[in-house]
């Protein structure tokens, strides 16, 4: 046989047996595989990263994480990333058996009023959170938005001190407190020396001796700090996993300690009370090292036993050291594991080993809190711990504690649960501060105190002396408020003599009716903790779905027609066919503009450093800035994550008063009910989606920190009152009496000053009555109905801007605007009529009566005077005026004037000419006005 009928034969059998093999697999069954769609994503990191096509970079991005698909601009929620844990609290955040362990948790715990449907979510990390003590007098807290704070007893009451770092230093993560020398670290990891009321970058600076690394001090990033027992040095550890000490502060004295062989120091577990140079650590990877300057070699690792093995690695956070547990000479370093679990490591009669103590059932351990020197109960050790679920535990070791089983104790571990409608801070340490008496953060940017009835709380300053013997061993919660800079209504204290110093408070004198004001001041904190509601425990709902509520079709239109853009200069108007026109003044002529667009417009929904937000008939939200010398329109739905809007903020401030921070955004309500975030700061456009409450979907925002900083105030399309933490991410429902529904229109704040926090929201009820939402420092929270000004006019229109933090204009139905201010502690009404009303009814209504209502005038001026229209023949039907007030938001124009748009189509100006006394001071003719006769300006288009 020749070659080539070799070679012919060989591809001939090949042929036979791929068709041999392509047979057989036809014949094998479905079952001979694996089913791929049954196989789930399993998540092993809790690291991921997002592509920014802004900067061309890749950007770690914060857990939970929205995964969105956009198809023309059509964006949808298709997945979600979330933080997780391999324990069985991932079962229970997973939704699995949720309802069953909820029910036996009850039937252990008894009577939980307070549980709620969202026990078992897992809380984000709050990074930026810490607790520091100076002396028992003197709590220093960094808060979520990178804030430092001081929480000092001045003899009569708490008080809240700010040490904020400057602003080029960015947020702070923590505090250390070293002989009286007060460091803080920035999330940056540069270190700040307190100096006088400055803050100082302190650089570490080290020998010669030291290595390169260590030389290299201007790259050095501090991550974490820890002060020892005796307070005179410091440990940190930096971000690169180097161990650090200042061993002396005046003059700084550093030492570099390196890193153990082969790994690196995370976090800094503990230090020995005895021996200060003996040091514990915990790497990245779960491992514990002990660091002994005066041995060789200085680094050793703790092997981890089988039994802790299966709880997984070690947590790298701060652990507990407690001496005579079970012995006199023992030691034991509490610590958690990844799995959520607590272990201690126990040196007794020269050996070490590992014992596992476990979790509440159902629960993940994710921090300890450090003992005191000192412990109320004489028979027990006391850790309190905090769970992924906002939840503290204390778990009880009698003291000589015995290696055998029968030593240990029955219930070891108490569920104090955590305060009404708020959560424990997770991963964040408590601190003990008195016996009895335990501060811990909470997760929506308060404190609380956890202590014994009688012994803390807001009203109880530092206890020296106590009868152990009468104190109950049942623990309360008190909620402890916290400054404006985390969203909440704790007040700074002042430099004036009186209870709010500084330094040394002073109780006030009793006023005319014999009440002392500091004491009521100090009263109020148990209602505060009944004002804010977590969602879903409203009891109320009177509104049945929030699905059922449809706007009207002018909604958008005559909430926001109107938009100032600069005091006394310029403002637009939005008109009924959607065109855009601009109020101009300028060289000494008022102009009109028109802006032209392809689409039309519906409302003016922002202004932000002179660039105006519009939305159009689609819910497509545009920008019209001035791009060098040239307009241009902006479309920001467009962008990445980009929506349909219907709603936003309803006053900018003045812009006088503006400033301009690297963290500015504007907030808007997409036709969807969700609050959007856009910032908007150093032109870094991007979307942020807020979300809303679980019950209802949102209507229209009331304010954006206008009235607090950081919170954005909503109304629910239930007619119910929430608000957004910008800090925290976290929604909070306000308590609302069941008969009162707000109305689904923008809001107006009244804060009369800004170094105080007392001011109130105004809204309008359903009915159309006047609704106050009060706040100050005495009583807290409370509602106020104002009604309407007479029994036959209700309220059509969003209030106006708060003037003088006592003055503010509504208009009602007979198309008269109604003033409502503030005379003499008083709230009075006083009808304005509308312009060219001379002769109307211009009654004062006080909160009297109405046998007891007083005539005032609202000082007409000429009609004829300073008007732009043309006022001849006021009577001619062919002209179609009508001066009466429109149903459309009015806005300010300057400090005491405000624009409002008349039915013709017409604008009028009235103005403040003393104290509560108004002017209509001109009426403005526009370019689509009814009132033909009016229109005599010029007119560009741009």
């Amino acid at each position: 046989m020749s070659v080539f009928h070799l070679i012919i034969f060989i591809c001939f059998l090949l042929s036979i047996s791929y068709l041999v093999f392509l047979t057989s697999a036809s014949w094998c069954t479905p079952s001979a595989f694996p089913q791929q769609t049954t196989r789930q994503f399993e998540q092993r990191t809790d690291r991921f990263w997002e592509f920014q096509e802004e900067s061309n970079i890749w950007v770690e991005v914060k857990l939970p994480f929205d995964l969105v698909s956009c198809v023309n601009d059509n964006c949808t929620k298709v997945g979600l990333i979330d933080q997780k844990s391999k324990t069985e609290e991932e079962h229970l955040a997973n939704g699995k058996d949720v309802s069953n362990k909820t029910k036996n948790l009850k039937m252990r715990e008894g009577d939980l009023t307070g549980l709620e449907e969202n026990s078992y979510t897992v809380l984000p990390l709050r990074r930026r959170m810490s607790l520091t003590k100076m002396s028992d007098t003197s709590v220093w807290v960094t808060g979520e938005s990178g804030s430092i704070y001081e929480r000092f007893w001045n003899g009569v009451q708490w008080v809240i001190a700010p040490h904020d770092l400057q602003i080029s230093a960015g947020r702070a993560v923590s505090v250390l407190i070293v002989n009286q020398t007060i460091f803080a670290i920035s999330e940056e990891g540069n270190l700040y020396q307190m100096k006088l009321t400055d803050w100082v970058e302190l650089k570490p600076a080290f020998n010669q001796s030291t290595n390169k690394e260590a030389e290299q001090s201007s790259v050095i990033q501090m991550k974490s700090g820890t002060v020892s027992y005796d307070g005179l040095r410091v440990y940190f550890c930096t971000k690169t996993g180097l161990l650090l000490e200042l061993s002396e502060v005046e003059p700084p004295r550093w030492e570099n300690h390196g890193r153990p062989p082969g790994a690196d120091v995370a976090a800094i577990a503990d230090m020995a009370r005895i021996r200060t140079d003996l040091v514990y650590t915990i790497s990245s990877t779960g491992d514990l090292y002990e660091y002994d300057k005066s041995s060789r070699p200085s680094w050793k690792k703790h092997l981890q036993s089988e039994e802790t093995d299966k709880d997984g690695s070690l947590v790298p956070l701060q652990g507990c050291m407690i001496y005579g547990l079970s012995g006199d000479h023992s030691v034991s370093l509490f610590l958690l594991t990844k799995g959520g679990k607590l272990v201690e490591r126990r040196l007794h009669q020269r050996k070490w080993k590992w014992i596992t103590h476990g979790s509440p059932e159902d629960h993940h351990l994710t921090s300890i809190t450090p003992l005191l020197e000192d412990e109320l109960k004489e028979r027990f050790f006391s850790l309190f711990l905090t769970t992924s679920t906002g939840s503290v535990f204390e778990y009880q070791i009698p003291k000589h504690l015995g290696t055998a089983q029968e030593d240990q104790i029955s219930e070891a571990w108490q569920n104090h649960m955590h305060p009404p409608n708020a959560k424990a801070a997770r991963g964040i340490p408590g601190l003990k501060f008195q016996l009895g008496r335990i501060l811990f953060a909470l997760d929506d940017g308060r404190l609380a105190e956890l202590h014994l009835p009688g012994l803390g709380g807001q009203n109880s300053g530092p206890t020296n002396q106590f009868n152990r013997k009468k104190l109950s061993s049942k623990y309360i919660w008190s909620i402890l408020d916290a400054p404006e800079s985390e969203g909440w209504n704790g007040e700074y204290c002042t430099e004036e003599r009186g209870p709010m110093n500084c330094i040394a408070g002073i109780k006030d004198e009793p006023n005319d009716s014999g009440n002392i004001r500091s004491l009521t001041r100090r009263r109020k904190g148990t209602k505060a903790q009944q004002d804010y509601l977590s969602l879903g425990t409203s009891r109320s709902r009177l509104v049945k779905a929030s699905e059922e509520y449809r706007f009207p079709d002018n909604w958008i239109n005559t909430s926001f027609r109107l938009r100032l853009v600069q005091a006394g200069v310029s403002f637009f108007i939005i008109t009924e066919a959607g065109l855009i026109f601009e109020y101009l003044y300028a060289e000494s002529v008022w102009l009109w503009l028109r802006h032209d667009h392809s689409t039309p417009m519906r409302g003016a929904l922002g202004n932000y450093n002179g660039s105006v937000f519009f939305v159009d008939v689609y819910g497509t939200l545009l920008i019209r800035e001035r791009s060098n010398n040239e307009l241009a329109w902006v479309n920001c739905t467009a962008m990445r994550k980009g929506r349909q809007i219907i709603g936003g903020p309803p006053w900018d401030g003045m812009s006088s008063k503006l400033k301009v921070t690297a963290e500015d955004a504007l907030f808007f309500v997409s036709k969807s009910g969700r609050l959007l975030q856009f910032s908007v700061a150093l032109r870094k456009f991007k979307w942020k989606d807020c979300h809303n409450p679980p019950e209802t979907k949102l209507a229209c925002i009331i304010d954006q920190e206008v009235f607090r900083e950081n919170i954005v105030f909503v109304v629910g399309r239930n007619g119910r009152l929430y608000q957004y933490n910008k800090v925290t991410e976290l929604w909070h429902e306000h308590h609302q009496s069941q008969h009162l529904v707000l109305s689904r229109l923008p809001g107006t704040a009244m804060r009369p000053s800004f170094f105080s926090l007392t001011g109130s929201l105004f809204m309008l009820s359903e009915d159309g009555g006047l609704v106050e939402y009060h706040w100050n420092a005495w009583n807290g929270w409370n509602w106020v109905e104002h009604g309407t000004p007479s029994k036959d006019v209700t309220l059509v229109a969003p209030p106006s801007p708060c003037i003088k933090g006592n003055q503010l204009f509504l208009i009602g139905s007979d198309g008269n605007i109604y003033l409502r201010y503030m005379d003499q502690l008083i709230w009075r009404w006083k009808n304005c009529g509308f312009p060219q009303n001379g002769d109307g009814d211009t009654r004062d209504q006080t909160e009297m009566g109405a046998n007891d209502r007083m005539q005032e005038v609202c000082m007409d001026n000429d009609p004829t005077a300073n008007l732009d229209i043309n006022l001849e023949n006021p009577n001619d039907q062919n002209r179609k005026c009508d001066p009466k007030v429109a149903p459309t938001r009015p806005i300010p124009f300057s400090e005491d004037s405000v624009i409002f748009e008349l039915r013709d189509g017409r604008l009028a100006e009235i103005q403040k000419v003393q104290d509560s006394k108004w002017v209509w001071q001109r009426i403005i003719g526009t370019p689509t006005s009814s009132c033909k006769g009016c229109y005599l300006t010029d007119r560009f288009n741009i």
